[in-house]
């Protein structure tokens, strides 16, 4: 019979509450770290998670580690920077640099590897030691939600050779490196901060596709590994990967022999809270074998205080082995000394965001039945069909080659349509019209996916054949003009790059 609350042991209050402060990764609102945060830091919180909205600049961003250093020296900062799409540096003003699918479009691993090293010089400048990179999975459904262009590509080959170059390159920044998201969230159709996505494959399936990456980065000295919230029948039918012992002990810690850290992503995805609860999803991870249970940025003081105590409470019922709590606070402990020594090894490199867009353009394919289409030799009308912003991704972050290209054509007129707008007829009569006798693009951004937008391409392709469509997300089959540029990527740098196409001249790469 369980312990009543009144014969519960008082140590629930001490020593299980500090080893919860210890599994536990908050985050929080603001550019200022607020006093809930310094307090809980100086009594022991082991870590935190910056977002987009933690950073304004660099200066302020170096500020705000050093103030949460100030209240825990060995505090580990962690972050979600993988580049192109998903950027929390550059969350105001687009990525410096390409994603994921940009760098395996190259295919170059030396490539791959700088661009990393680049990013972790970013990091490291402003004080922080753990990126939640890199993307590992492989993005084998192109009806992807909330993966695409996050993934190095559709091989298995591909996407391991990169993913160990990304790893690599990182740590010789000093800056930590997270392998995502175990055991592959590439094949999945819903996005995890929505909904439970299904993995339909066997086991030898998801080890031939899924799994090669996760090896890779291991072989390449990745230290992290970030689970998904994935069901995965071939493995356990009842619980997502993040509480399946199944999927952590048996397949990563001992199938792969991973010995390093485990992080669950965010726990308020609804992928799991929805069926287990914030508290009952934070324990049931603990319980599986993960060791660090990452928060999200609205969670406050109130919601923390009470996720912790739930963590010892789950000890004191019963449910989570008191020895699991511990090796998952020493594991968490002793990833934050390695990834000190790390830095202490390695000399801070200087970013060099030249590389960045010297990488964009390099990804870059142009085709289509005329070529001499390119360079325009007047301004163009543009038209950029918006995207709804994904929980990762954020609603703010700029993409699109709208500045650039009125930046090296003046005269170029934009129109943007509402993210996910139905087909107009009377708007695609004013936007052809206004483009009579001028060039006409059309950037889109996953069109694959959109049947909105195919239905305007459709149409505005069939009146104008000689329109050039610019595609920043995953390449795909459909109509396309008489020129397609495919950046692979949305990123700042990869809309300047095909802009740059477009004009048939360079901007400055900074």
């Amino acid at each position: 019979m369980p312990p009543t609350p009144a014969s519960r042991p008082t140590r629930a209050d001490g020593e299980l509450l500090a080893l919860a402060d210890r599994v536990l990764q908050p985050g929080f609102r603001g550019t200022t770290a607020p006093d809930w945060i310094r307090h809980r830091l100086s009594d022991g919180l082991g870590s935190v998670l910056l977002f987009g909205p933690n950073i304004r600049d660099r200066a302020q961003t170096a500020a705000l580690t050093a103030a949460l250093r100030a209240e825990n020296p060995d505090v580990l900062i962690a972050v979600d920077e993988e580049g192109g799409d998903i950027t929390r540096l550059e969350a105001a003003t687009g990525s410096s640099y390409p994603g994921n699918l940009a760098l395996g479009t190259v295919d170059d691993p030396e490539l791959t590897a700088a661009v990393a090293t680049s990013i972790g010089g970013e990091l490291r400048a402003v004080g922080i030691g753990l990126d939640y990179a890199p993307d590992a999975d492989v993005n084998s459904n192109p009806d992807n939600p909330v993966i695409g262009v996050r993934s190095f590509g559709a091989d298995p080959t591909v996407v391991a050779r990169h993913t160990a170059a990304w790893v690599r390159g990182l740590h010789d920044a000093g800056v930590a490196a997270c392998a995502k998201h175990f055991p592959g969230h590439g094949d999945t159709d819903t996005d995890s901060h929505l909904d439970l996505p299904t993995v339909a494959m066997d086991a030898d399936r998801i080890a031939e596709l899924a799994l090669p990456p996760f090896r890779a980065a291991l072989a390449a000295g990745a230290r992290a590994v970030m689970t998904a919230h994935l069901l995965i029948p071939a493995y356990d039918p009842d619980r997502p990967a993040t509480v399946s012992p199944r999927v952590i002990i048996q397949l990563l810690r001992q199938e792969l022999g991973f010995d390093g850290l485990v992080v669950s992503d965010a726990i308020e995805m609804q992928a799991v809270r929805a069926r287990y609860g914030l508290a009952g999803a934070a324990v049931r991870a603990l319980s599986a074998g993960v060791d660090l249970i990452c928060l999200g940025d609205r969670s406050g003081d109130t919601e923390f205080a009470g996720l912790r105590a739930a963590v010892a409470d789950a000890v004191v019922r019963g449910e989570l082995p008191e020895e699991r709590l511990a090796e998952a606070a020493a594991r968490t402990a002793e990833f934050a000394t390695w990834q000190r020594a790390l830095a202490g090894s390695v000399p801070a490199p200087s970013p060099d965001r030249a590389l960045g867009l010297a990488a964009a353009r390099r990804a870059l394919r142009i085709s289509g039945d005329d070529p001499a289409a390119l360079p325009l030799q007047t301004p163009a009308v543009l038209v950029e069909f918006g995207v709804p912003g994904t929980v990762v991704q954020g609603d703010a972050v700029p993409w699109g080659l709208g500045p650039a290209l009125t930046a090296l054509m003046p005269g170029t007129v934009r129109t943007t349509l509402p993210a996910l707008a139905p087909f107009d007829p009377a708007q695609a009569d004013r936007i052809l019209a206004e483009a009579a006798g001028r060039p006409l693009v059309l950037a889109v951004r996953d069109a694959h996916r959109r049947p909105a937008v195919r239905d305007w391409l459709g149409v505005l392709l069939a009146r104008r054949p000689d329109a050039i469509t610019v595609e920043l997300g995953v390449p795909h089959p459909g109509p396309a003009g008489a020129v397609r540029i495919d950046t692979h990527g949305a990123a700042r740098v990869c809309g300047q790059a095909a802009a740059e196409a477009l004009a048939g001249r360079t901007l400055p790469g900074v």
